[in-house]
């Protein structure tokens, strides 16, 4: 299995991410996605880790699923608020055995009920389960980055030098989504002046839901640009072209990305596979044409 930091360092990597389904009926989409999805060999597949462990079961699942039942490289989101070291010590030791060799390495959010500034378990910040990851195995390590400042920083160069010490311990970084190229590009520039070289894959999430896609901004702090949402309201009722306009737009994004020297793009697909296969066939990644 191919080690995330050595493929970005071989050339662009081009990724999605998926979360684990609870219900019978999501589990069906999450299975047709990775069907229609893996045909367009992406570098790798991530899967997400829910608040305080709420998904660990079903993480692992998916994950050694990917593993064992696909071509796809899988890379395990981790977070480390809400758990004990032995249990992430059992948790990466399991994924070592398995010949899992991919770590998204996060701080997490709080179990329901918990404070957010008061954090039950033995972590607190990412950097220290990137060094635990360290610890325990071989692993291929990245962290999260957010072009424009986590939204609990408590102001822009803070954020950066927190960034820079995750990126300083890990291999990589893969951003939150964002919606303006520039956001990306100077985060960039900030980490370089702190003598940060280590590659970012920019996120993208294409815009199919107005009201998710809202709500996940409020949440992960991006901006939600006032004209794209004066275009998808005024389509909001007619689902077929809220997903055109948000490929239109998420295509543009990633063009810019690429253009300007990203090292490839990361995938929110919401496990759906269509406007991640029209993104791929506008840029002439492969894909079926946009219809």
């Amino acid at each position: 299995m191919a080690r995330v930091h050595e493929l970005l360092a071989g050339g662009r990597c081009f990724s999605f991410e998926f979360f684990p389904p609870k219900t019978d009926e999501a589990e069906r989409a999450l299975e047709k996605a990775l069907g229609e999805l893996e045909p367009l060999r992406p570098s790798f597949v991530s899967v997400t880790y829910g608040a305080g462990g709420s998904t660990r079961q079903r993480t692992r699942e998916i994950v050694l699923r990917i593993l064992s039942d696909t071509s796809m490289t899988p890379m395990a989101h981790l977070t480390c608020i809400g758990h004990r070291r032995e249990e992430l010590v059992e948790i990466l030791d399991g994924y070592r055995e398995a010949g899992v060799e991919n770590i998204l390495a996060l701080a997490g959010d709080p179990p329901a009920g918990a404070e957010a500034d008061q954090p039950t378990g033995d972590f607190r910040y990412a950097v220290e389960l990137v060094e635990l990851v360290r610890e325990r195995g071989p692993f291929s390590v990245g962290v999260a980055a957010h072009p424009e400042c986590h939204p609990r920083s408590c102001d822009r160069p803070t954020d950066r030098r927190h960034l820079a010490a995750k990126l300083s311990a890990a291999d990589f970084g893969v951003t939150q989504f964002f919606f303006r190229a520039a956001d990306y590009f100077e985060m960039m520039d900030e980490l370089a002046a702190l003598g940060i070289d280590k590659p970012v894959v920019p996120g993208v999430m294409p815009v199919t839901n107005v009201r998710q896609v809202q709500r996940f901004a409020e949440l992960s702090g991006a901006a939600f640009p006032a004209e794209l949402a004066e275009r998808l309201q005024a389509v909001a009722d007619t689902p077929g072209e809220v997903r055109r306009i948000g490929v239109e737009v998420a295509t543009q994004l990633c063009q810019e990305l690429l253009d300007g020297g990203a090292p490839g793009l990361h995938f929110y697909t919401l496990n759906r596979s269509t406007a991640t296969r029209e993104i791929y066939a506008n840029l002439g990644l492969g894909g079926p044409e946009p219809g």
